[in-house]
């Protein structure tokens, strides 16, 4: 970070999934000062969700809600909070239908009376290009530029659909600093400051190793991340002062390495080198992220696929007492009977022996057996297999039962990987006014590097 440079950018974190902490926004709001909140609502299931909630009907037979919903409850006190202080939001939760969220939520200003200036983000929806009759979405991972821009030209709020988790940070950034589309650099410390939020409590102790290693008291209700974003590109990743969790070098590198497949972090803005990257305890619940740099994106954009993959059932068997390993033999022997006549495509048995010897207890002395089973035809994993289970209750092995009641089939998705041409997505923000204004692909790009990186020092043995 540069001394003397203007000051940094406090950009906060609020949700790191759909479903994610209801409070969490005003909690963020009111802890202390932001000066952008961001949240992640978008998994790659949560797309599949997505899309079944677009394609029912909606409130009184009108259109689904191809979006995160439970945003706009947060947006009932966030709108007001968020402007009394001049925090501006940003979030993908948008889904599969920003320009309906960016909607819904003028409607809710208008109601509670807070003027707000809204922008959606489009173009990610490449579901018309023709993926197949089974794919239900279909979305290109766009970057923070479009964020930029509509930041740049003022608004309140931001809508996106699918974008990286960390376009969400790094935008805001490259608006906030006037950061050119080429400067790898500066975009790739937002990006590793973003990919660090992105998670929410997980970069203050949530789903951490070596939670023991932290104050017990301190994570009974771990606070939500922000990082003070400086103009050169570093930043420090801390929390609110009176929020739980904790902030060290432990959990912060915990959530760096998290869904990252080597020392180059591709994306569509700057391919970020997180062997460059350093970090350094600077205090209590702030850590510094400094030295890294950043390479030209690679030219194509990923797309997920969400597809319908077929139908599904489930059935476990819970075997107690002695001979498990005959018991399940058997058990399995006669539901391969009963479902030769019209066998599931596919058909997968599992035993997990949770069982010990001399239990004091039923459940010490129980294994589960699980059968799972997919087809294209729900019939063929509907009834028929939970009938067959239940018609075992006093035809098979003595002592037991199964964890759920007969179900019917339920569908199943599948996620896919595609990638595109990024000059063919036509990436756009939807001003506040209602201007559509195109977003440039990055100015240069370069395929991925298939060269191995050196590999860097291991640390000593604890």
């Amino acid at each position: 970070m540069t001394p003397g440079g203007p000051a940094p950018l406090r950009v906060g974190n609020a949700s790191g999934f759909y479903g994610d902490r209801l409070d969490a926004v005003r909690e963020m709001l009111t802890g202390g000062p932001l000066d952008v909140l961001t949240g992640d609502y978008l998994a790659e299931l949560t797309m599949l969700i997505l899309a079944r909630d677009r394609d029912r009907p909606g409130p009184a037979g009108g259109p689904g809600r191809g979006y995160a919903k439970t945003f706009l409850r947060q947006m009932e006190e966030g709108l007001g909070l968020a402007a009394d202080r001049g925090v501006r939001i940003v979030v993908n939760a948008g889904g599969l239908d920003p320009a309906g969220l960016a909607g819904a939520l003028r409607d809710l200003a208008a109601r509670v009376g807070v003027p707000s200036r809204i922008a959606h983000v489009e173009g990610d929806d490449l579901l018309a290009r023709g993926w197949g009759e089974r794919v239900l979405a279909a979305n290109a991972y766009l970057g923070g530029q479009g964020i930029a821009t509509a930041l740049r030209a003022g608004a309140d709020v931001v809508v996106t659909g699918r974008v990286t988790d960390a376009a969400l940070v790094c935008g805001p950034a490259a608006a906030h600093f006037g950061w050119a589309a080429d400067d790898w650099d500066r975009l790739a410390g937002a990006v590793v400051a973003g990919h660090v939020l992105e998670c929410g409590a997980q970069a203050t102790g949530g789903n951490y190793a070596f939670f023991t290693d932290l104050p017990g008291e301190r994570m009974l209700r771990p606070g939500f991340p922000l990082a003070e974003i400086a103009e050169d590109g570093g930043s420090v990743v801390t929390k609110h002062p009176d929020h739980g969790g904790a902030v060290t070098v432990g959990t912060v590198t915990a959530q760096l390495l998290y869904e990252t497949a080597g020392p180059r972090y591709l994306g569509p803005d700057v391919t970020a080198r997180l062997d460059t990257v350093e970090l350094t305890q600077q205090g209590p619940d702030r850590v510094r992220i400094s030295g890294v740099r950043g390479e030209p994106p690679p030219p194509l954009l990923k797309v997920g696929l969400n597809a319908l993959g077929g139908w599904r059932n489930e059935v476990a068997f819970v075997l107690t007492g002695l001979d498990v390993e005959a018991k399940a033999k058997l058990v399995r022997t006669q539901m391969e009977a009963a479902l030769a006549g019209r066998r599931p495509a596919d058909v997968r048995w599992t035993l997990a022996r949770t069982d010990h010897p001399d239990a004091p207890v039923q459940e010490a002395a129980s294994a589960v057996l699980r059968l799972v089973v997919r087809d294209q035809d729900p019939d063929v994993v509907g009834r028929a297999v939970s009938g067959a289970a239940v018609e075992l209750g006093l035809a098979s092995v003595p002592g037991f039962h199964l964890l759920a009641p007969p179900a019917a089939a339920s569908p199943y998705g599948v996620f896919l990987a595609r990638y595109v041409d990024a000059a063919s997505v036509p990436h756009t923000v939807v001003l506040p006014d209602g201007e559509r204004v195109p977003v440039a692909p990055p100015p240069r790009t370069a395929p991925p590097d298939p060269s191995p990186l050196p590999a860097p020092p291991l640390p000593a043995p604890l």
